[in-house]
């Protein structure tokens, strides 16, 4: 599988909106789990006020996040194959107000 970073633009107007965006794409991952895998998500405060993502998967193709975006309703995105990886310093804790 190839890894990928893919950015949602205005993913969710709100914290309840994103849980719920969240549910669907979980439950949609479950039904794709031999063809993509969420490794993590990176909610991003956008300027009009809605959240965004930055997100890390594992897929066979880019067509299998494509499809995983149709099928939770969220086909604005870009999506970049990774070409390798450089880790600094491990990633923080989640901020518990986020």
């Amino acid at each position: 599988m190839q890894l990928y970073h893919i950015r949602r633009p205005r993913l969710s107007a709100n914290a309840e909106e994103l849980a719920a965006t969240s549910s669907k794409s979980e439950q949609v991952l479950n039904e794709m789990s031999d063809r993509l895998r969420w490794i993590r998500t990176y909610v991003v405060n956008e300027e009009n006020g809605s959240l965004g993502s930055v997100c890390l998967f594992e897929a066979t193709d880019e067509e299998a996040i494509r499809e995983h975006g149709r099928r939770i309703g969220k086909t604005d995105m870009e999506v970049h194959p990774v070409q390798d990886t450089a880790i600094i310093n491990p990633d923080p804790q989640p901020n518990a107000a986020a």
